[in-house]
């Protein structure tokens, strides 16, 4: 599976991604201290919607499109605000010509003394990143394998964050490396927030990627996923899905309120479907 973001930007999988990422972020921000963001797989930044690559696919209309023109209210209204926000700040005239990846919503969302760190290996895509950020002292931008930061960049000094990963699945091996970075991630910090992105799309490959991560030795992951249809005959992106670790204790009733919504809007025929899984216990207190 190829997901370079310019051909994908804005479609139901990055609503999703965007939305669970929006609500850790507005989570961190309770407490006065500052965090810092890791997104180990940056990419670009920003994406013109109006490419080629976005036309050729046309995906972003059954995601953010959708989303945008529908009519939110209550709860589901608030706790996509951050996100719409950040998506309508890229834009004018209420014309939607552009999509924020990642990194740039993050951003969108930081108070002064919060920093970003991004990181994006694809020498083209990161040198867009870097311009995107030209001079913008709160975000580092490092060409880098993303898998490396798991290591190197773990602890932060702030001791508060979120570590985003955000693969590609461009390479065989994706699960192993996502159950591994997790491991290796917690072993040096066990205090952060880590949210991870898949695919869904080979069934078989996500069940025993779940089964894997209940088998681990790790604590408090919970597993959220989103499919806008059934299986389909052929190998297709049906849906995606995030492991959160060490997910705020707000971010399950947050997601319950909102996933029916984003279920209905961005389902084929209004029937998507969804699910949020506790796959291992909460650590016990010593």
């Amino acid at each position: 599976m190829n997901y370079r973001h310019a051909f994908h930007a804005g479609n139901f999988a990055d609503v999703v991604k965007h939305a669970v990422l929006t609500r850790i972020v507005e989570y961190l921000k309770r407490k006065e201290k500052p965090f810092r963001v890791i997104d180990t797989h940056a990419g670009a930044g920003l994406y013109d919607l109006s490419s080629d690559k976005a036309q050729r696919t046309g995906e972003w209309q059954g995601g953010i499109g959708r989303l945008l023109a529908a009519t939110l209210d209550g709860e589901s209204a608030n706790l996509l605000n951050p996100l719409l926000a950040a998506v309508r700040a890229v834009n004018e005239d209420g014309r939607i010509t552009r999509y924020p990846g990642s990194p740039m919503i993050v951003r969108h969302l930081l108070r002064d003394k919060d920093r970003l760190t991004a990181i994006e290996l694809h020498p083209q895509d990161a040198q867009i990143l870097r311009a995107n950020f030209a001079g913008d002292h709160q975000v580092r931008v490092i060409e880098l394998d993303g898998w490396l930061a798991l290591g190197a960049h773990l602890p932060p000094k702030e001791k508060r964050g979120l570590v985003l990963t955000d693969p590609p699945f461009e390479k065989e091996g994706e699960f192993t490396r996502i159950l591994e970075g997790i491991k290796k991630a917690q072993r040096r910090w066990q205090g952060g927030i880590y949210a991870f992105w898949y695919p869904i799309k080979d069934r078989e490959s996500v069940g025993a990627f779940r089964k894997a991560l209940r088998d681990s030795s790790v604590p408090d992951i919970i597993d959220v996923a989103l499919t806008v249809r059934p299986p389909s005959p052929k190998p297709r992106l049906d849906g995606s899905g995030m492991i959160v670790v060490n997910p705020p204790f707000t971010l399950k009733a947050e997601l319950e309120a909102l996933l029916p919504v984003l279920a209905r809007l961005l389902g084929e025929g209004g029937e998507g479907s969804f699910f949020i899984e506790q796959l291992t216990p909460e650590a016990q207190a010593s």
